[in-house]
């Protein structure tokens, strides 16, 4: 007994070598205790799409695998559980090759190991392309009703005949998306839950069931049944849409324009006319003073864009047999977990805030005291939520939607990305919600967007960044006004109820709160500086009387 204890030590010293074939090998408990223990948490830790980075590593355990393969060809499928010293755990997804030319393994090699004599890597298998291969082909051989572990599915929407090509989309945080054939794209989820993924549901039900024309249209996917009879979703496939870049930098050029026309127009902003904050208006109300400052295109955009998001909802709202998505009520329990969630998160916000005030100058360390001076004001404003007195309808949203989620294609829009709030659970993210939580995060963005670029190119301006404020202020409030004119027009028109004016514009601060609140933690954190954005928005709602 003695001996064989010696013997399995030496098995998981380096170099590693096992003695089963690669199909066997994930049954080797030597090699699983040294992948997990030894190998996996190093690898780990150096991933883009790793979101644990704050928190310690316990330990890492492989949840379950499973085999994707064609043929005589295989892979792993991996579902990693890593565990943290702070008491909680998240799963990851992780394909694995094992390879024996080194050139393969120039990128994301994990290990260095003989399999059954053979010496060779175990890399990530996407850095594969015959593993790609193998996927886009898995996907295009769907069968109808597949009852297997691993099932591979195909839209009507799926054209293409062969593999041609394969790359990587490019630099991304949380997924990795690769393009196929110039054509569609496969985004393959890393951070996993044990559900649907709510961007496979929404990507799905938008393009099959109710054939919306502006998000990329949804093609295939694959997803695993676990142990626990649990739908978990690897990976979505949809249509490559041509583009020119995300609405974030198109709105960026355009602000920039916007200001810099400030000093070759010689305009007053003192003498600027202002409205208040959610006053509906069509362009041709828009004032002269306005149009020759910002230009008449930039509205005309914000109308198409708020045509597409009226579109989506509607589209949303529209479903009577599917019961995640048929549309509902406000009700108390609705209410109950709203508020919970939103105390907590403010609790959060003030934490942060008080233990980083040392971090802050100027405008942010001004707004931040005021911020923690009126905090019993903010807090009250959250609980201050009656669903009695609302009588609009809750639907499946985006949940995520800012302008980064939007692609620009020539005069169009295209929107994407139904994954949810990162930091929310999976079944947050399922949610019904006001469709204007949705218009609300659109709003927050176009003010990050005004204030981003003062911040970046202030200097060319010539106004001093009080004067870039106040202007800034004055345009945030005209995007809004055209904006939520053509968006609730459209909706009306179509008959999804969000509620009467007051109601509007009451779920439309209650939103802006939210989101603004839920922004000065990541800005706290990553860049304080720009917590002044967050937090003008805060008191933006705070002071309007509107």
């Amino acid at each position: 007994m003695a001996k064989k204890s010696q013997e399995n030590d030496k098995v998981v010293q380096p170099p590693y070598s096992f003695n089963v074939v690669w199909e066997e090998l994930l049954n080797d408990k030597n090699f699983i205790k040294v992948f997990l223990s030894d190998v996996l948490q190093d690898y780990i830790l150096k991933q883009r799409w790793y979101g644990g980075k704050s928190s310690k590593i316990k330990y890492i355990e492989l949840s379950e695998y499973f085999r994707i393969q064609q043929k005589s060809e295989m892979y792993y499928g991996l579902l990693l559980e890593v565990n943290f010293v702070e008491a909680f755990y998240q799963h990851y997804f992780l394909p694995i090759a094992f390879v024996t030319d080194e050139s393969f393994a120039e990128k994301d090699r994990i290990l260095s190991l003989t399999v059954n004599g053979q010496q060779g890597f175990i890399i990530d298998a996407l850095n594969l392309e015959a593993f790609r291969k193998l996927v886009f082909e898995r996907i295009r051989t769907a069968i109808p009703n597949d009852t297997t572990k691993v099932q591979y599915h195909k839209s009507l929407y799926f054209k293409d005949a062969e593999y041609v090509s394969s790359r990587f989309m490019g630099l991304e945080q949380s997924n990795t998306s690769i393009i196929i054939n110039d054509k569609s794209v496969i985004k393959f989820f890393r951070r996993i839950y044990a559900d649907k993924n709510p961007d496979y549901e929404m990507s799905r039900f938008l393009s099959e069931r109710k054939e919306y024309k502006n998000t990329p249209a949804y093609l295939g996917s694959i997803s695993i049944i676990d142990s626990d009879n649990d739908n978990i979703t690897i990976a979505l496939m949809q249509e490559l849409v041509t583009n020119q870049g995300d609405a974030w930098e198109f709105m960026l050029s355009q602000t920039d324009k916007i200001f810099g026309n400030l000093k070759n127009k010689h305009i007053q902003i003192d003498r600027l006319p202002k409205i208040a904050l959610f006053q509906r208006m069509q362009i041709r109300d828009v004032p002269p003073e306005i149009i020759d400052w910002a230009g008449l295109n930039i509205f005309i955009k914000l109308q198409t864009l708020a045509k597409r998001t009226a579109e989506m909802h509607i589209a949303l709202g529209s479903e009577f047999e599917d019961t995640s998505f048929t549309p509902t009520r406000f009700n108390g329990d609705y209410e109950v977990w709203l508020k919970n969630r939103l105390l907590y998160q403010f609790q959060n916000r003030l934490n942060i805030v008080e233990n980083n005030l040392h971090r802050l100058e100027g405008r942010a360390l001004e707004l931040a005291n005021v911020f923690l001076e009126r905090k019993n004001e903010i807090r009250k404003k959250f609980v201050n939520f009656d669903w009695t007195k609302l009588k609009g309808e809750r639907i499946r949203v985006h949940g995520d939607y800012h302008l980064g989620q939007v692609l620009v294609q020539g005069d169009d829009f295209f929107l994407l990305d139904f994954e949810g709030e990162p930091e929310s659970t999976i079944r947050d993210r399922k949610v019904k919600q006001p469709p204007l939580k949705d218009v609300a995060g659109m709003f927050r963005s176009f003010h990050y967007a005004i204030y981003a670029t003062i911040f970046s190119n202030g200097e060319n301006y010539a106004y001093t960044q009080e004067e870039l404020f106040k202007a800034g202020e004055i345009l945030y409030r005209y995007f809004i006004g055209v904006f939520l004119e053509t968006y609730v027009s459209l909706i009306q028109k179509e008959n999804l109820n969000i509620g009467y004016n007051q109601e509007r514009i009451f779920i439309l601060k209650y939103s802006m709160l939210e989101k603004a609140v839920y922004e000065l933690g990541y800005e706290m954190n990553s860049r304080p500086l720009w917590a002044v954005i967050p937090l003008e928005g805060i008191m933006n709602i705070i002071n309007e009387n509107n």
